[in-house]
């Protein structure tokens, strides 16, 4: 059996690249079921001018190009930030295995907090969900973006 190697490090990196450029700072990579890392990406909803370019929805997307696929079974989604609720959806829809997710998000987490997309019985898929990762990092990272925010 492989050992379990966290890429939220990788994530991390990720949001970090993110804030740099003004977007809310989070990060994703999808690594396959040998541990590599297939896409990654950050948050890039002002970058891009579109809603839906949430880290988690461009790193599958990015992925699905990887393997050639619309389904990502097997992989691994490493976020810094508790998925929303359409997040949440993408995933299930890609039949992602394992989500692994740093910081909670109580405003608009759609996992663990608020739409709780995996308890509804319409869900088509639920990964397995592991929170907490690199959590006081990945908290750290928000509350300075939105400190800075606050003072600009």
């Amino acid at each position: 059996m492989t050992p379990f190697i966290s890429h939220m490090a990788a994530a991390l990196a990720e949001a970090r690249a993110a804030g740099n450029l003004g977007e809310v700072p989070v990060g994703a990579v999808i690594v396959d079921e040998g541990g590599r890392i297939v896409a990654r990406a950050g948050n890039r909803t002002r970058t891009m001018n579109d809603p839906t370019a949430h880290a988690e929805v461009l790193a599958i997307r990015a992925a699905c190009a990887a393997v050639a696929s619309e389904r990502l079974p097997g992989h691994s989604l490493y976020v810094t930030l508790e998925p929303c609720a359409m997040c949440a959806t993408a995933i299930s829809h890609a039949r992602i295995a394992r989500l692994y997710y740093g910081a909670s998000d109580p405003k608009s987490g759609g996992v663990a907090c608020g739409a709780r997309v995996y308890a509804h019985p319409q869900c088509h898929h639920v990964p397995e969900v592991y929170d907490g990762i690199a959590a006081t990092e990945a908290e750290a990272l928000l509350r300075e973006f939105f400190a800075r925010l606050r003072l600009g």
